[in-house]
Parts: C-alpha cells; sequence; structure tokens
C-alpha cells in the first residue's frame, strides 16, 4: 500500500492568472494548469454557479505566498 499523505491546496504565487484557484486545484489533483483553466471556461457556457464558487475558492484557499514569521 502506498499511503501519501495528499498535497495542501494552497494558491500558488507564481504561475497564476487570476487568483491561482485553477492553479491550485490543478496541482491538488494532478491535472496541468491549461487543461483545469480551459475546463473552467467551458464549463461556465453551461448554466450554473461557476462564477460564485470560483470566487468562493479564491477566498477559501490560502495564497502560497504566506511566509512564516521570523523569530
Amino acid at each position: 500500500m502506498n499511503s501519501t499523505a495528499p498535497r495542501p491546496m494552497v494558491r500558488p504565487r507564481r504561475g497564476r492568472w487570476i487568483a491561482g484557484v485553477c492553479a491550485a486545484l490543478a496541482d491538488r489533483f494532478g491535472v496541468s494548469r491549461g487543461m483545469m483553466r480551459l475546463l473552467f471556461v467551458v464549463s461556465t457556457i453551461l448554466p450554473g454557479p461557476q462564477f460564485i464558487v470560483y470566487i468562493a475558492l479564491w477566498i477559501i484557499i490560502p495564497s502560497g505566498d504566506r511566509t512564516p514569521p521570523r523569530g
């Protein structure tokens, strides 16, 4: 059995376009960032709360550019 801990979901500091939500999801689930962005754009054609979910994830997923305090 291969029991590896899941990677934490953080919005990357580099390589993000708007907020880094698609990049964070792609990194977490092992999909290319371009494919995740394409899936999101295609999903906007369908009716649904895609933009509300995107904004909610923007708020919920922490940014990866936080550095620990020095002390």
